[in-house]
């Protein structure tokens, strides 16, 4: 009784808007995504030739598809800002929750700065075209993570509404390019002769290393659950935008490597900076080359706006749940967005945008979103123990469990060895980054945590315990 009445004389604390419906949350899914079909993804032609490009994307598909049915089932229940971060706090423990919210903080702050790398790229590109070539890049970079943060700062209806519109031009700049191309429109025919002659030039090796840039096509489609208390039927809004955005990504993610393949000799393929953009250039077609031009900037204007959607939510609800300093988990009064997050990530992501190469940036996203894979496995697995079907309401069950499971778990492993192949040093730093920072928060900041305000979720006792 005491708690009751000391709670009642406590300001009512302000919490995030329910303005969002499928729409909005499929635009937050693949407007984080589209960007690999535009860039990084053909990284993995260089890897291991044309043929390791389709596996990897095949594979990649997979591995994402399992990560959608998985995340689906968990966040209709768990309607929480922090996606997997508030997953793992009700369902696993403060460790795992700490480092899952961690993982996804810098997955998409790396992935913001990947995006703004490639703007100042394309603009350069562009530049040097209309004979202006050696154009600065970084004033450029700077004012797309400003004007973004600036945007998400004001009101997430607004970003997400900007990025429905965006996403859906990037998405449809792809299949105006493969209809064209399929109904003869450019000038250099489609030549798939490498498949034939050259398919595997580095061998099965060659193949495994591509799957590390294969999971650019998807990577990033898990934070359609970072709006969880932002969405007004979480049950209904998140299994639906999310299953749309995978296969939605799945036929873009094939359209783009066959449009791309054809066109580009892969041994360049393996290396472009804007490769959607660069086979607009070779069909000879300006008016292509225009809407590629302004699809290419719209999907990673899309991904790095809700990029900085998702990393602040974790960041937010880290900070409100007292994982970080509580000042963090601040929402704004007018606005209803976490406006202390928003801006303490801007500096993060322009270090990494203005002093890193593309590929280390890339990799370090990937790393970190696969770590956080790696734990849904776990998490799927205790959260269907402790509470069975018919237990809890869920929004959507996934089928065929723990199949799903098994098939990621299998896949991380199988990822983490392609990226150790080609990035063996960064893969260790950065687990030597994620031990130290997990060592930090039991030592100097576990004795923060109030365990007793964890569990929100209005769930029985798990069974057995």
């Amino acid at each position: 009784m005491s708690n009751t009445n000391a709670n009642a004389g406590q300001p009512a604390r302000l919490q995030l808007l329910r303005v969002l419906g499928p729409a909005h949350i499929w635009a937050l899914g693949v407007g984080i995504v589209l960007v690999g079909e535009y860039m990084g993804w053909n990284f993995s032609v260089g890897k291991g030739g044309m043929i390791a490009g389709l596996v990897a994307c095949w594979v990649a598909g997979l591995l994402y598809t399992c990560v959608a049915m998985i995340d689906s089932e968990v966040t209709s229940t768990v309607a929480a800002a922090g996606g997997q971060y508030a997953q793992a706090k009700h369902i696993v423990g403060p460790l795992m929750a700490f480092n899952v919210g961690l993982f996804l903080v810098m997955a998409y702050t790396m992935l913001e700065a990947g995006n703004a790398i490639t703007i100042g790229f394309l603009l350069d590109t562009v530049a040097g075209l209309q004979g202006h070539s050696g154009l600065n890049q970084q004033p450029f970079i700077v004012l797309a993570i400003m004007f973004l943060a600036w945007l998400n700062y004001r009101g997430v209806l607004a970003t997400l509404t900007f990025n429905l519109v965006i996403t859906a031009i990037a998405f449809l700049a792809i299949i105006t390019l493969f209809l064209v191309v399929q109904m003869g429109g450019s000038a250099v025919p489609l030549d798939f002769s490498a498949v034939t002659t050259d398919p595997m030039p580095y061998g099965w090796v060659g193949i495994i290393a591509a799957l590390h840039f294969g999971l650019w096509f998807y990577l990033g489609i898990e934070g359609t659950c970072q709006a969880a208390e932002e969405v007004r039927s979480p049950a209904r809004s998140l299994p639906y935008g999310t299953m749309a955005g995978i296969m939605t990504l799945l036929i873009a993610a094939t359209m783009t490597w066959y449009v791309c393949s054809g066109l580009i000799p892969w041994e360049y393929l393996g290396q472009a900076g804007t490769p959607l953009f660069d086979a607009a250039r070779v069909t000879g077609n300006s008016s292509l080359m225009v809407l590629l031009f302004v699809g290419t900037m719209f999907s990673t204007l899309a991904s790095a706006n809700g990029c900085i959607n998702d990393a602040s939510r974790a960041w937010f609800s880290m900070g409100r749940d007292r994982y970080l300093p509580i000042w963090f988990g601040a929402v704004h009064p007018v606005y209803r967005t976490p406006y202390r997050s928003i801006v303490f990530l801007v500096p993060i992501a322009l270090i990494f945008a203005l002093g890193a190469p593309l590929d280390q940036v890339v990799t370090f996203s990937i790393l970190s979103g696969l770590l956080g894979y790696t734990f849904m496995t776990f998490n799927m697995v205790m959260f269907r123990n402790k509470w069975p079907l018919g237990s809890i309401k869920r929004g959507y069950v996934h089928p065929f469990h723990p199949l799903p499971t098994i098939v990621l778990l299998l896949l991380c492993g199988t990822a983490y060895f392609a990226v150790f192949l080609g990035y063996g040093t960064q893969l260790i730093a950065m687990t030597g980054f994620y031990i130290v920072a997990s060592l930090w928060f039991h030592f100097r900041r576990y004795r923060y945590v109030r365990r007793g305000d964890q569990f929100t979720m209005p769930w029985p006792r798990p069974e057995g315990y």
